[in-house]
């Protein structure tokens, strides 16, 4: 059966993502294209999924085609869930969101320093409705320093236990088939291609 979808815009001005999004989906024939330059939607959410619809819905508006987008954090147990939504504004730059968050959770014991990377995809048609919206999660525990010198943001001290490993010290293989994006992402396409 022929894939009605031939081309998404995927929610986002990051061409990272696209990148990592083509790499993990690589034997699909679904195009995936970035939106016009200066996409940039106000992503006011409250939640996850809130934010993905709101860019996904901005990239079907802009380019007419269906949109995906996501939205993803690094929620941690100590903190009550923070950085969470706002894991990529916690502080300007990779380096010092790391060095605030290792501040914030200093005295707090290894028992204690349990988190999950969170991502939420939401998939409009090309006219801006939600049609689809899927979560995937990673757990482990943040470390004392960063380690690894693969992936980017928190992955450097994100370890995953059941692998002995930083996100940062996988392979991009591995990381593509159990990262949150992967985990969300993956029963994303399966959904478009039923469609």
């Amino acid at each position: 059966m022929e894939n009605k979808i031939k081309k998404i815009a995927l929610g986002t001005s990051n061409p990272h993502k696209l990148e990592e999004i083509k790499e993990i989906i690589k034997n699909s024939d679904i195009e995936f294209v970035l939106p016009p330059a200066g996409f940039d939607p106000l992503e006011n959410g409250t939640t996850f999924e809130e934010n993905s619809y709101i860019k996904a819905a901005e990239a079907s508006r802009v380019s007419g085609l269906w949109g995906l987008a996501d939205d993803t954090g690094l929620c941690v147990e100590a903190l009550n869930g923070a950085p969470g939504l706002y894991s990529a504004r916690y502080a300007p730059t990779p380096q010092e969101r790391i060095e605030k968050l290792l501040f914030e959770l200093k005295n707090v014991p290894k028992e204690r320093r349990n988190a999950k990377f969170v991502c939420t995809m939401v998939l409009t048609n090309p006219e801006g409705k939600k049609i689809h919206a899927q979560t995937g999660e990673i757990r482990g525990f943040i470390t004392e320093k960063p380690s690894g010198i693969h992936g980017f943001g928190y992955d450097p001290v994100f370890f995953i236990p059941s692998l002995g490993k930083t996100m940062a010290e996988l392979s991009l293989e591995e990381k593509n088939t159990l990262s949150h994006r992967a985990l969300a992402l993956l029963p994303m396409m399966e959904f478009i291609n039923k469609l």
